[in-house]
């Protein structure tokens, strides 16, 4: 069994920063690819950011320049820096995750439940 638990959201001002986090847990071997989609409300979810396991990253043009991924390997943990904040960046803000079983050796990809982001303009 494996979860993917989010953390950091809240409301914030416009301009401002937050931090997301989302660690994995439970049967894993290995850890491919980790990303953070969002969904605002009425909208379809869509991609904000990724990252390889190697480090490759790859953006959303809407949030270049401003939001930042990275991971950690040895805590099964993704994170999303996001600075200068717009009200458009409003959404359910989930994490994604490609996890390898010690068992199947197969991966299979996962979502977190999500955490709410909303920016006040």
């Amino acid at each position: 069994q494996v979860q993917l638990v989010e953390s950091g959201g809240g409301l914030v001002q416009a301009g401002g920063s937050l931090r997301l986090s989302c660690a994995a847990s439970g049967s894993i071997f290995s850890i491919g690819a980790m990303g953070w989609y969002r969904q605002a409300p009425g909208k379809q979810r869509d991609l904000v950011a990724i990252i390889t396991s190697g480090g490759t990253t790859n953006y959303a043009d809407s949030v270049k320049g401003r939001f930042t991924i990275s991971r950690d390997n040895a805590k099964n943990t993704v994170y999303l820096q996001m600075n200068s904040l717009r009200p458009e960046d409003t959404a359910v803000y989930y994490c994604n995750a490609d996890i390898i079983s010690p068992v199947s050796r197969r991966p299979m990809n996962y979502w977190g439940k999500g955490t709410l982001v909303t920016v006040s303009s």
